[in-house]
């Protein structure tokens, strides 16, 4: 008895190797116009949990500065992976956002 339907590693292979032989530009700017949705996401999460540990704070609750720092790494979340992969000497591999 054999199995008709293709594997998920034959399928992936396929797609990578269409993209391959595709326009890889095309590609990288739809990665692009993604990253640039989860910056605008990103920073307004990240400013509404910094508002909401501030607010904590002034309420006496210590667990408002962890708030604020969570903010603060979700917020700036992109720049800090953009950050790693320069440090790590990938830059290539870093995306411009588009809006």
């Amino acid at each position: 008895m054999t199995n008709t339907t293709p594997s998920l590693v034959v399928l992936a292979t396929n797609s990578l190797a269409q993209v391959a032989g595709g326009d890889i530009a095309q590609l990288k700017q739809g990665f692009s116009a993604a990253l640039g949705i989860l910056f605008f996401f990103g920073f307004f999460w990240g400013v509404i949990k910094i508002w909401s540990g501030a607010n904590a704070i002034s309420k006496g609750d210590a667990d408002g500065k962890m708030g604020i720092v969570a903010g603060i790494i979700i917020a700036g979340a992109a720049a800090i992976m953009g950050a790693l992969f320069a440090i790590f000497n990938l830059s290539g591999a870093v995306l411009t956002p588009t809006f």
